[in-house]
């Protein structure tokens, strides 16, 4: 099992860190998992607030690359409502010649509204600007040329320089977490991406969808969903609870201020009605409960019991690829650095050795009852 580290570059106000130690902490972390031997190395676009502020994940990606050039990187994800298809399909073209073909391209919408509101954005437009988006610059990075004439990017047939070295369709990744992201993912072929941050059972309608549009439009099985993970991991259980609870907690605070998640504006904008849904349960189960649901979906503990957690989701979700930060809700960087240290000595030669195989028959026989349930 693929297993990668996930940079957000938060910075959370009231611990009084500033950002030049905000991207100290970060790519310490990042180049201490590619030495400790982690697969990839991840980041988020956000922009302007303290929740995270990575402006350009594939300038991240290209200094990550040079400093360490055996571990692949990539963007989880390149907000494309954000960003001209054109830069997109070129910066990605350079990157992916840099890294010898090491780039894992991520994309997703967004959904923040203070985001679009900064980069002067309709989100009514977000689904329709993705999705014209995404399918110029795939074929883009196919061809070498791209043209548009959709309704958002008149875009003239220009040739992407420097020319595109290597398929990227197998390391194409897009976030889903509404219904229609899901959709969206399996008809450009991308694996879909999905954060820890509800029980896994409710998740598993979605990425039997994913499989099974995948296998519809493009006739073969899906591959597995990318999960972007957050891990507290402590020598032993004394008082691990507590630790994981006081990070978590902050952290999913944040989550649902920046993204005013407990707002009335995703009933109504264009194509965010899953949200709306969403926040109509958060009111019922106030934040405490999504804390507790937080808690259930990631990770944390000893080593023994993150594996069995994650044993424990992969019996019901198959096989998945990882995403883990250990850097989040303002824990402090001895914190995250002993985590990830803990983690890649006990947690990660494990995951490693998980073979598709095994997971693919339990997830075949876990899919039914879990549908039904």
């Amino acid at each position: 099992m693929d297993v990668g580290l996930q940079m957000i570059c938060s910075a959370y106000g009231w611990t009084g860190v500033s950002d030049r130690q905000v991207y100290d902490e970060e790519i310490k972390l990042a180049l201490l998992a590619a030495d400790l031997g982690f697969d990839a190395l991840w980041a988020v676009e956000h922009h302007h607030h303290d929740y995270s502020f990575c402006p350009d994940n594939m300038q991240l990606m290209a200094y990550l690359a040079a400093q360490r050039p055996d571990i692949d990187v990539g963007t989880a994800a390149v907000i494309l409502p954000w960003n001209d298809p054109l830069r997109i399909a070129e910066k990605v073209s350079m990157l992916d010649h840099f890294t010898n073909g090491r780039f894992r391209f991520g994309i997703g919408r967004g959904l923040a509204r203070r985001e679009f509101e900064a980069f002067r954005t309709d989100m009514d437009e977000s689904r329709s600007r993705f999705d014209e988006a995404a399918a110029m610059i795939v074929e883009a990075l196919e061809t070498g040329w791209m043209e548009g004439d959709g309704p958002h990017y008149k875009q003239p047939r220009v040739e992407i320089r420097p020319r595109p070295r290597f398929p990227i369709r197998d390391r194409l990744y897009a976030v889903a977490s509404s219904d229609d992201s899901v959709v969206s993912a399996a008809r450009i072929g991308a694996r879909m991406v999905m954060f820890a941050d509800r029980p896994w059972p409710s998740r598993l309608p979605a990425i039997l969808r994913h499989r099974a549009l995948f296998q519809e439009m493009h006739g073969r099985r899906g591959p597995p969903p990318l999960i972007a993970d957050f891990c507290v991991c402590t020598p032993t259980m004394d008082g691990a609870h507590e630790l994981a609870r006081k990070h978590m907690g902050p952290f999913v605070m944040s989550n649902f201020e920046h993204y005013e998640l407990l707002g009335d504006h995703f009933a109504k904008v264009k194509g965010y009605d899953s949200y709306a849904a969403k926040v109509a349960v958060a009111k019922e189960v106030g934040i405490e409960g999504i804390i507790d649901g937080f808690m259930q979906a990631s990770v944390w503990g000893t080593p023994d019991q993150v594996l069995r957690m994650l044993e424990d989701r992969r019996r019901l979700l198959g096989d998945f690829e990882l995403a883990t930060s250990f850097r989040f809700g303002g824990t402090p960087i001895e914190v995250s650095e002993g985590s990830l240290r803990l983690y890649a000595k006990e947690v990660l030669p494990v995951v490693q050795s998980w073979k598709a195989e095994s997971a693919s028959a339990d997830a075949s026989a876990e899919a039914e009852p879990a549908r039904r349930a």
